[in-house]
């Protein structure tokens, strides 16, 4: 490693001991670091002063420095600001680099007369209209936009609606009118007062605010009601409804909460994992999970610091608390905390939960790309591996589902798949013993200390995982079996609900959704839909068989046990009909043989 050549002692003379921001530039003038500090002097003398303790990554660029230009500034967070927007301009190439926001989508509210909604990705042109966003999930804008078309008479054309030209009759209503999804203002239609109350609805839920919209329907339906126009009240009852459903699919906190934004980070040698949680009037408007590569001796308050003012930027939040895993001793303008117990914390867990996820998805990723995993067999039991944050990759699954109409003939069934392939060799059937009527939970319970109570006792491999059909009820009651038997944390065991799909696991009230293009999440329906089949298949043979019992035991002197023994040998009614009569008496002796045919051939 080179030395120093640069004349730090000299240039330290002139920094003063202010909050601020410094550069060290090149021998080519290029900027190659920002940086701030609480106090100048300081900050810039550890660089030089603490050379050798440095790592090589910091030594390299002390060594690189032949420039020293500084910035003073009233606070630590003045000068965080400023860093920020200079990392930006300058793209330094040993800090850490912030996204790009051009990315993303915006929705934009533009400026016009009767302005339109639509989407953007330039985000240089403010000047069109009010911009929200970015949307990391354009899936999740496009479901808005798509709420705002059910909801209101928002025009989709580009005319230029200025008063001389709708005074000059230049449009025309278009199918858009016609349809009743726009009212005509470019026919002088609608007024601008009353479109402009429908737009300022779209800014409200925008920004994360439904309550204003909610309480606009609501007064539009009574409005409606008294002038006794109920088909106009019930138009706007649906929009009411829609809003509410849009609203429960949300992650409602807690509305005591009110507004705040939530960060957490963790971090290894190399790179820092950041969850942002976006939470108004107590719901979770907003998710993003991001990493970056570190590139010097950056600690996580630093990151974590620079990324909080990057990201409330970005989503333009002016909320006036902050909930953060790790202290922070800068004022960002909020109340910053670390709370310990309450709805807050349960948010900074899920925060955290999601942050662990990802660092974990990502390790997989590249564990997979190490690995040269092309076969797609394994590469979907890694991605499961990986969805379930699972110890070992599951090549040996085992899935339950149990089965029954109205409470008759209950079965219960387990299908085994190796490698992601069906092993139909080792399926089995289950017909409860212990349990009376249909009662799902105490039958899984049965079945599942059956099935693993016996594979002990033969000393045989136990799966990977284990596939519960069924949500919380049943995979409570799969626990309580692996419990009993010692074997409850030894295997992994999920649920699968089938309304939404959801994964759930054991002692955690949040489910996982799995994308539902998931590689992964189809093995896991696959192995679902096949224990359904194979159930399925053996309760209509038990049903069937029933009724055959049934069916012969009404023939006048036979008997249910007579009638059990004659099918379980002929197995149908058909083959008893067509067996030789010596058969038949050799089996149930000549009375009953004559009483079983004589009632076949009235029965044909």
């Amino acid at each position: 490693m080179s030395e120093i050549s640069f004349d730090y002692k000299t240039e330290l003379v002139r920094v003063p001991e202010e909050p601020g921001v410094y550069r060290y530039f090149d021998d080519n003038g290029e900027v190659i670091y920002v940086g701030k500090a609480k106090n100048l002097k300081n900050r810039v003398t550890s660089y030089f002063a603490n050379f050798n303790r440095h790592d090589r990554k910091t030594r390299r660029l002390v060594v690189s420095i032949r420039k020293l230009e500084f910035t003073i500034v009233p606070t630590e967070f003045d000068a965080l600001l400023l860093e920020n927007t200079l990392i930006k301009k300058y793209q330094p190439r040993y800090n850490i680099l912030l996204r790009d926001d051009k990315m993303y989508p915006y929705v934009c509210v533009t400026n016009e007369r009767f302005p339109r909604v639509i989407t953007t990705r330039r985000i240089e042109d403010k000047s069109k209209g009010k911009l929200y966003g970015p949307f990391v999930n354009s899936k999740a804008m496009y479901a808005l936009l798509e709420m705002f078309s059910q909801l209101y008479t928002i025009r989709t054309c580009n005319l230029n609606l200025a008063q001389e030209n709708i005074d000059a009759k230049k449009f025309k209503v278009c199918l858009e009118y016609h349809i009743g999804n726009c009212k005509g203002p470019c026919e002088n239609l609608q007024t601008e007062g009353d479109y402009m109350r429908e737009i300022e609805q779209v800014h409200n839920i925008l920004r994360g605010n439904l309550a204003p919209a909610k309480q606009y329907f609501e007064q539009r339906m009574q409005d409606s009601a008294k002038k006794l126009a109920f088909e106009e009240a019930h138009q706007f009852k649906l929009k009411l409804d829609f809003l509410q459903n849009y609203q429960s699919k949300a992650t409602v906190v807690n509305p005591a909460i009110k507004d705040l934004d939530v960060f957490s980070i963790t971090s290894d040698e190399t790179s820092a994992y950041i969850n942002y949680l976006k939470v108004i009037n107590g719901t979770i408007t907003l998710t993003q999970t991001l990493d970056v590569k570190k590139k010097l001796e950056e600690t996580d308050e630093e990151i974590l610091e620079m990324f909080i003012v990057e990201l409330r930027q970005q989503y333009e939040s002016t909320t006036k608390e902050i909930v953060t895993n790790i202290p922070l001793t800068i004022d960002m303008k909020a109340d910053i905390s670390v709370p310990q117990i309450g709805d807050k914390r349960k948010l900074l867990d899920m925060s955290l939960k999601n942050v662990v996820y990802f660092r974990k998805e990502k390790a997989e990723r590249e564990a997979i790309a190490a690995s040269g995993a092309t076969n797609k067999r394994d590469r979907v039991l890694v991605k499961l591996k990986q969805d379930l944050q699972l110890k070992n990759l599951p090549r040996h699954i085992e899935c339950f589902d149990n089965s029954n109409i109205q409470g008759t003939n209950p079965v219960s069934a387990m299908v085994c798949f190796i490698n992601g392939q069906p092993s139909p060799r080792d399926y089995r059937h289950y017909i409860p013993r212990t349990v009376q009527g249909p009662n799902d939970f105490a039958t899984m319970k049965e079945v599942v200390t059956r099935r693993y109570t016996r594979l002990l006792e033969e000393k045989a491999d136990l799966p990977d995982l284990i596939i519960i059909d069924g949500g919380k009820g049943q995979l409570s009651a799969a626990c309580e079996a692996l419990k009993e038997i010692s074997l409850y944390g030894e295997i992994p065991i999920i649920g699968i609900a089938k309304r939404l799909e959801e994964i759930y696991f054991p002692e955690d009230t949040l489910p996982l959704y799995i994308d539902k293009k998931s590689e992964s999440l189809k093995l896991i329906q696959r192995c679902r839909d096949e224990a359904h089949r194979f159930g399925i298949t053996h309760h209509r043979d038990r049903r069937s068989q029933n009724f055959l019992i049934s069916s012969l035991e009404s023939a006048p002197g036979i008997g249910k046990l007579t009638a059990t023994k004659v099918l379980k040998h002929f197995k149908t009614i058909s083959n008893i009909k067509n067996a030789p009569e010596e058969a038949l008496i050799e089996l149930v002796g000549k009375d009953k043989t004559h009483r079983i045919k004589e009632f076949l051939e009235k029965e044909s």
